[in-house]
């Protein structure tokens, strides 16, 4: 019999690369999405910090420059916390779009894989069954008499 050849195979190469570029799609965007949730939290912290220290400040004598000062970096970390937000949420998104678009990839290289793999196992089934015809016939041969006597 024939060495098993499967006439799908540039297909599954394809969509291998394919899975493969999609992987690391996908890796990249749940790093950024990571990296988006810590920058996020930090500047959150920022702003719980920055409003514990305009708590403090209320404690003491008041003073209308500093009062300003603050409240403009409360402003201006709070626009940084709602950028970081939107940043946050983007990535999500965009991290959401990357997995299904892998998920995708990976079912239809599942698909490559399980025809081949039926076909090698009919190849196989095929090779098993001519073997044992030429078993068959061997064994059929011996049991008839090679000379025959007049």
């Amino acid at each position: 019999m024939k060495r098993f050849r499967f006439p799908l195979r540039p297909v599954a190469v394809i969509r291998a690369h394919h899975e493969s570029r999609a992987k690391d799609a996908y890796r990249s965007a749940y790093s950024e999405l990571t990296e988006a949730e810590q920058r996020h939290a930090r500047s959150q912290a920022r702003l719980r910090s920055l409003a514990d220290a305009i708590d403090s400040h209320r404690q003491g004598t008041f003073s209308p420059q500093q009062a300003a000062a603050t409240a403009r970096a409360y402003s201006m970390e709070s626009q940084e916390v709602a950028r970081d937000e939107k940043s946050a949420a983007d990535a999500r998104q965009a991290m959401l779009v990357a997995r299904e678009a892998y998920i995708k990839a990976h079912r239809e290289l599942k698909v490559v894989q399980r025809l081949e793999e039926k076909a090698r196992a009919s190849h196989q089934a095929a090779c098993r069954l001519l073997e044992q015809g030429a078993l068959d016939e061997l064994a059929a041969s011996a049991r008839r008499p090679a000379v025959q006597f007049p």
